[in-house]
């Protein structure tokens, strides 16, 4: 069944790529609702851009955590707890953003609409520097030892490991208040989650020169280069330090899909500069596809690394679910995945029609009842 668990691997992959370049241009529609919109009109038509498309791309997201939790539930246990608070930080943005788009013309207020539009760039610009984070530990590796679960921190030692009666864990990370999220803020952290964020303000840049008309159209397409050329930048250095810096098993893979990277985003620089912005979406989103797939041939053939000994890392084999529940779960994939894909491109044609500027609705403040919600009614 190792066919199956490096499948699994590369499934995981390909459904990170997906909700990276899928909410990517929704999230960096996000961080540019106070850049690009000048005024309350132009921000409710930025919002109107993501509307239909934002809870069908949120559903890669839950499918790549759900894969990660079924086919590898040790890798799930020890990224999910080394990393929680980070997690539960870009959960809680998630749920201000989705509220902040679903919310915003519940009532007609001025005030109201922008203070929804601050949690929306909040939650846009907090959610990809985090999974940036996340994604730069992956490949640097984190304070991971083997430990008996009687005595979670103190490591066994690298020669005296046996996976049936040990488990992996994150040391280390001391007993300071965030210690354990200070702990992922590294130097290659930090600009990991700048990569991710700059390439979702490309996308969102992108996206929103397909999608809207006047002047934030204008806008958006004059932006585009100045986003695709940071991003593109920041990759590099990112890509090349990590490739040489941490270099392991799938060191010549990695190494294809950073030159496949790098031309995917010189040439979604050279088509936004030119104007043609569905060009230059296509080509990077291509990037981020190969930029995510540079980051799991990084870790191959672990899926969690250990920066305190390699003997202490996670590897595809060992934080694999049994032999019978990839099976059923691959069935199940190769039914749904279809499923999954063939909404997202039938919502993108559905929804294809450029966004106006439009007045904002909602009720009357006064409107109103004094206690009222959709509890009560």
């Amino acid at each position: 069944m190792m066919v199956l668990q490096v499948l699994w691997f590369i499934l995981v992959a390909v459904l990170w790529s997906g909700y990276l370049i899928l909410e990517g241009y929704g999230l960096g529609t996000g961080m540019l609702l106070r850049i690009l919109g000048k005024t309350d009109e132009e921000r409710g038509q930025m919002v109107r851009a993501i509307g239909p498309h934002w809870d069908g791309n949120e559903v890669w997201l839950l499918t790549a955590g759900g894969a990660t939790f079924a086919s590898s539930p040790e890798w799930y246990a020890v990224m999910f707890s080394g990393m929680y608070i980070a997690l539960f930080l870009i959960l809680l943005a998630l749920i201000g953003r989705i509220a902040a788009i679903e919310w915003r013309n519940k009532l007609k207020s001025e005030a109201w609409r922008s203070r929804w539009d601050t949690i929306q760039m909040v939650a846009g610009w907090l959610v990809p520097i985090l999974l940036g984070v996340a994604f730069a530990n992956l490949v640097q590796g984190m304070k991971i030892v083997v430990v008996d679960p009687k005595d979670p921190f103190t490591e066994v030692g690298t020669g005296n490991i046996d996976l049936s009666v040990h488990v992996h864990n994150l040391v280390g990370l001391g007993d300071m208040p965030f210690a354990q999220l200070l702990s992922l803020l590294t130097p290659f952290g930090i600009l990991g989650g700048l990569v991710i964020a700059s390439l979702a303000l490309t996308q969102g840049a992108l996206f929103l020169s397909l999608k809207t008309t006047d002047a934030v159209h204008d806008r958006a397409v004059a932006f585009a280069p100045k986003a695709a050329l940071a991003s593109t930048l920041l990759t590099a250095v990112f890509a090349v330090w990590g490739t040489f810096a941490f270099k392991g098993e799938g060191f010549i893979f990695a190494l294809i899909f950073l030159v496949i990277a790098a031309v995917c985003l010189i040439v979604a620089l050279l088509f936004a500069f030119q104007k043609s912005s569905g060009k230059a979406f296509i080509f990077n989103s291509a990037g981020v596809a190969f930029a995510v797939a540079w980051v799991f041939a990084m870790i191959y053939p672990y899926v969690m690394k250990s920066s305190v000994d390699p003997a202490y890392s996670l590897t595809i084999w060992d934080s694999a679910a049994s032999p019978a529940t990839q099976i059923v779960m691959t069935i199940a994939a190769v039914i749904l995945v279809p499923v999954v894909l063939g909404y997202t491109i039938w919502s993108v044609y559905m929804f294809r029609a450029r966004i106006a500027p439009a007045p904002a609705g909602g009720l009357e403040p006064g409107n109103v009842r004094a206690g009222a919600n959709f509890l009560v009614g």
